[in-house]
């Protein structure tokens, strides 16, 4: 009897969930990451947001607002409690900074989500706002970078960033963040990976081949 060759099993695509709170650019995040293989849906359900193989939280504009539009809809919640059991978020851009500590903005300091310490601050530099593509330097190790040449270069529209970063792990059974960093004026934050929450100060979704490569290489750690 002829044996017939083992059937291969079909991958499953991971279901990522862009976070729709009022503020982000969540149908190019949409498009972008279903090129890079995701089963995208766009939504602030909580059930889904909340299990969902990955959680995109973008965000254009000012930190205040978009830290006021995430809470009315729980999305400071359920970023917690997704982080809390492990479960990965990806932040863009203001979805980024929202994640340190806290923002200031025309003197006005407003709480962020405090998943890292830190303030994100007036860009120093010449020319402002830093708007177009650059480069940058990735941590070593980086998963997030996998496969991209060092000279890469990611888009960039923002006017404030986090200059300084200070969380320290003491853990030594913790891996220790990959913090990523580009120049405009001074260096400043543009990537980190840090267990289950990584994030960008660039938009991928608008940097070509590197930027989807970027998110094919999150959504294969999902």
């Amino acid at each position: 009897m002829e044996l017939s060759a083992p059937q291969k099993t079909p991958k499953t695509q991971k279901k990522v969930v862009v976070f729709d709170y009022g503020f982000g650019n969540v149908r190019s995040a949409e498009r972008a990451l279903a090129r890079a293989g995701a089963d995208v849906e766009i939504t602030r359900d909580y059930d889904k947001a909340m299990n969902a193989d990955g959680l995109l939280v973008p965000g254009v504009g000012a930190f205040a607002s978009c830290m006021k539009g995430l809470r009315e809809v729980r999305g400071d919640w359920i970023v917690d409690r997704r982080l809390s059991g492990g479960r990965p978020v990806m932040g863009i851009c203001v979805g980024m900074q929202i994640l340190f500590a806290r923002g200031i903005e025309h003197g006005v300091e407003t709480d962020g989500l405090d998943e890292w310490p830190g303030s994100v601050e007036p860009l120093q530099a010449d020319v402002v706002p830093h708007m177009g593509w650059n480069t940058v330097e990735a941590a070593a190790g980086s998963r997030l970078f996998g496969g991209l040449d060092t000279d890469a270069r990611f888009y960039f529209v923002h006017s404030y960033a986090v200059h300084d970063w200070s969380l320290e792990t003491h853990n030594p059974t913790l891996e220790p963040p990959k913090v990523t960093w580009s120049t405009h004026g001074k260096p400043f934050v543009a990537a980190v990976e840090n267990g289950a929450l990584w994030a960008t100060q660039f938009h991928p979704e608008k940097s070509g081949d590197a930027g989807a490569q970027l998110l094919n290489n999150w959504i294969g750690t999902l």
